[in-house]
C-alpha cells in the first residue's frame, strides 16, 4: 500500500473539514452566543432580584421594628391612661417614612379601636380631611385576622384622590398564652419602597404580594394603580412554588413579549421580588455577531490553509520518532527519554507531549511497583500503609477489636441454589458490608467464604476502635435491612446474619512467602470473636459483644447483658452483651437500632452452649 505522508493527509482532511464546517461553525457559534447571552441575562436577572429582595426585606424589617416601638409605646400609654404622649410623638415625628398608625385591642373576632397617630401636616399639604385614615380603613378592608396569626401583612393602600401609602399590618402585644392582644396598622410613604426600583433601565423589576398586587414597580403609575398579577405567569408560578428563587422564561401579557426574569420570594413577609429583560433585547448583539461571522470565516479558512502547511512540517519529525519510542515501550522497556533525544528551538505542544511522554513512562514504572504490590496486601488502607513504610515484614502487637460476621443457612442455601445466583448474592452482599466497615475506619484481614474478618486497630489506630467497631456493627445491622428490603422486592428471600465482637491483643504482619503475602492478624482475640459470632445463634441475636468491648463502649451505646456461653477452646464461660442501639449525646436516651432481621429463633451451635 502506498504510504501517504502525515502532512499531507493532515492538511488534505484538516482543510476539508474547515470547509465543510466553517458554515455550520459560524451558525452554531452565534447561536452558542445566543445562548451564553441568556444565561448571563438570567444569572444577572437572578443577582438583581436578590439584591433589591434584600434591600426590600431591610426596608420592611426596619419599618416594622420602628412601627413596633411606636405602637408598643401607644398601648403603654392607653393602658396607663396618660395623657403626655410627648415621647410617643417624638418618636412618631422623627420617623419621615410613617403617615399614620392605629392601634387595636383584640377582642376574640372584633377589633376595638384604641388610638391612632397621624401627621396632621400632611394631611393639610394634600388637602385630606381629618377622616381620611378612617375611610382608608374602610376601603382597604384590611385583612388583620393574618396579623392574629402573627403575620406582617403588607398591602398596597394607593387610593385615586389619596395619599400613595403602603399598610404594614403587625403584632404588637401578646398574652401569656401567645395570642396576639393587640396589633398596629402602620401607613408608610409609597416612596419608602418605590425608590429603589425607581432607577430606568431595560430590566424591569418590580414587588408584588402573596395576592399579585403590585407593591412597587420601575413604572411607578402601575404601583399606584394597584395593578395585578394575579393572572401573570410570574405570579402563578411563584404562587404554590416551593422554590424561593427560581428563573424562569414566559411571555408577558402587559407587555407582549417574550420575557428573562427571576424572582426572589420573602417568606417572612409574603413579598415577591421580580427582575426581567426583554428576550429581543438580550439577542440583538448574538445576531450583529452573526453577520460578522460568515464574513471571518472565509478569511479564516484562507490563513488557516498556509499556517497548517508550515505547522506539519513541524510535527512529522517529531511524530516519526516518538513512534519509535513508543514501540520501545510496547516491548517493556520503561527508561528510555524522549527529551534526550529530541531538541527543540522553541518550546510547544510538541514539547508537551514528549514531556508528558517521559512522565508516561515513568508513572509505567510507578504501575508496575503498585501493582506488585498491591499482589500481596488486599485492602487500601494496608496497601497505603506499605507506600509510606508504616507496614514492616515483622509481626507487631497491638489492641485490636475483631468482627466475625457470618451468613445464616448459606450451607443450605447454597445447595437449593445454583452457583451463579450465591456468587451474585455474595457480591452484593459483600459490596454493602464492605462500604460500611470501610466508611467507620475498620480493615477487611480477609473472606472465608461468606464469613467476614474485620478488625479496628491495625495497621493504624485512632482510640475509638471499639466504639466504630460497635458503630459499624449497629449501621451494618440497618444495611441488611435495606438489602433485604431490595431482594424481597425481586422475590428473593432475606438473608440473616450473626456478628460477634471482641477487643483483645492480636499480632499484625504480613505472612507468606516473598512472591505472596498476605496482612492479617493473628491472636487468641481473633478465636474468641468467631466463638462469640457462633453463640449468637444460641441467643438469636444477630450482635453480640464480649465484656472487654462492653467495657469500652458502655457509655456510648444501649448495652444489655444478654447471658453467659460456654465456647469451645475457653474453660470458663464468656459473658455476652447485646446492643439495642446509640445513647443520646445530650440526654442520654436510647436510640434504638432494630431490624426484623436483628432478632431470629435460637438454634445450637456444636462451637458453643448457653452456660446454666
Amino acid at each position: 500500500m502506498m504510504r501517504i505522508p502525515i502532512s499531507a493527509k493532515m492538511i488534505f482532511f484538516v482543510v476539508s473539514f474547515l470547509v465543510a464546517a466553517t458554515m455550520i461553525f459560524a451558525k452554531q457559534s452565534s447561536e452558542l452566543f445566543e445562548s451564553v447571552l441568556v444565561s448571563r441575562e438570567e444569572y444577572s436577572n437572578m443577582v438583581q432580584a436578590a439584591a433589591k429582595a434584600s434591600e426590600v426585606d431591610r426596608l420592611v424589617s426596619s419599618a416594622v421594628d420602628r412601627a413596633q416601638v411606636i405602637g408598643a409605646l401607644m398601648v403603654k400609654h392607653s393602658l396607663q391612661k396618660k395623657a403626655d404622649t410627648g415621647e410617643v410623638l417624638l418618636n412618631f415625628n422623627r420617623d419621615k417614612s410613617l403617615f399614620a398608625i392605629d392601634v387595636y385591642k383584640v377582642n376574640g373576632d372584633q377589633f376595638e379601636f384604641v388610638s391612632r397617630l397621624t401627621k396632621k401636616e400632611l394631611l393639610e399639604r394634600d388637602k385630606l380631611t381629618v377622616d381620611f385614615v378612617d375611610q382608608l380603613r374602610k376601603t382597604q378592608n384590611f385583612p388583620m385576622k393574618d396579623v392574629i396569626a402573627k403575620k406582617i401583612v403588607i398591602r398596597n393602600s394607593s387610593y385615586p384622590k389619596g395619599r400613595p401609602l403602603v399598610t404594614l399590618g403587625l403584632p404588637l402585644v401578646r398574652d401569656d398564652r401567645d395570642q396576639v392582644t393587640y396589633l398596629a396598622l402602620a401607613d408608610l410613604e409609597f416612596s419608602y419602597l418605590q425608590k429603589p426600583f425607581s432607577e430606568e433601565s431595560e430590566r424591569v423589576q418590580f414587588v408584588f404580594d402573596q395576592n399579585g398586587e403590585l407593591l412597587a414597580h420601575q413604572d411607578e403609575r402601575r404601583a399606584l394603580a394597584r395593578h395585578s398579577l394575579a393572572s401573570h405567569p410570574l405570579f402563578l408560578k411563584a404562587k404554590n412554588d416551593v422554590i424561593p428563587r427560581r428563573q424562569i422564561q414566559f411571555v408577558d401579557p402587559d407587555f407582549e413579549a417574550e420575557m428573562i426574569g427571576a424572582y426572589v420570594q420573602s417568606p417572612a413577609y409574603g413579598l415577591t421580588v421580580v427582575a426581567q429583560t426583554p428576550k429581543s433585547v438580550i439577542l440583538e448583539p448574538a445576531r450583529d455577531m452573526r453577520r460578522q461571522a460568515y464574513y471571518i470565516a472565509g478569511v479564516v479558512i484562507s490563513v488557516a490553509i498556509f499556517c497548517l502547511f508550515l505547522f506539519s512540517m513541524t510535527l512529522t519529525g517529531p511524530i516519526e520518532t516518538l513512534a519509535d519510542f513508543v514501540r520501545h515501550v510496547s516491548r517493556g522497556n520503561f527508561d528510555v527519554k524522549v527529551r534526550s533525544r529530541m531538541k527543540f528551538l522553541f518550546p510547544d505542544e510538541v514539547t508537551d507531549l514528549a514531556n508528558a511522554f517521559d512522565q508516561m513512562t515513568e508513572g509505567l514504572k510507578e504501575r508496575d511497583k503498585v501493582k506488585m504490590l498491591f499482589r500481596k496486601f488486599q485492602g487500601t488502607k494496608i496497601a497505603e500503609a506499605l507506600l509510606k513504610n508504616e507496614v514492616g515484614g515483622q509481626g507487631q502487637n497491638r489492641e485490636a477489636t475483631i468482627l466475625m460476621m457470618d451468613i445464616r443457612g448459606f450451607t443450605s442455601f447454597c445447595e437449593t441454589h445454583p452457583p451463579e445466583q450465591v456468587v451474585e448474592m455474595l457480591n452484593e452482599y459483600f459490596e454493602v458490608m464492605v462500604g460500611v466497615i470501610s466508611r467507620n475506619n475498620g480493615v477487611v484481614d480477609k473472606f472465608i467464604g461468606d464469613a467476614i474478618l474485620a478488625v479496628w486497630g491495625v495497621p493504624q489506630s485512632d482510640d475509638n476502635d471499639a466504639q466504630n467497631a460497635v458503630k459499624a456493627a449497629l449501621e451494618m445491622r440497618s444495611a441488611l435491612k435495606e438489602l433485604n428490603d431490595w431482594r424481597l422486592a425481586r422475590g428473593q428471600e432475606a438473608i440473616y446474619v450473626g456478628m460477634g465482637l471482641h477487643s483483645g491483643p492480636v499480632v499484625s504482619g504480613s505472612i507468606g512467602s516473598t512472591e505472596r503475602q498476605e496482612y492479617t492478624v493473628i491472636g487468641d482475640a481473633v478465636n474468641i470473636a468467631a466463638r462469640i459470632e457462633s453463640a449468637t445463634k444460641l441467643f438469636g441475636q444477630d450482635l453480640l459483644i464480649s465484656e472487654s468491648v462492653h467495657q469500652k463502649v458502655g457509655s456510648h451505646f444501649a448495652v444489655e447483658s444478654a447471658g453467659q456461653a460456654e465456647v469451645k477452646g475457653k474453660a470458663e464461660p464468656l459473658a455476652l452483651f447485646r446492643v439495642n442501639g446509640y445513647l443520646d449525646g445530650e440526654t442520654g436516651a436510647t436510640v434504638e437500632v432494630s431490624t426484623p432481621y436483628s432478632e431470629y429463633a435460637a438454634a445450637t451451635d456444636e462451637k458453643a452452649k448457653i452456660a446454666s
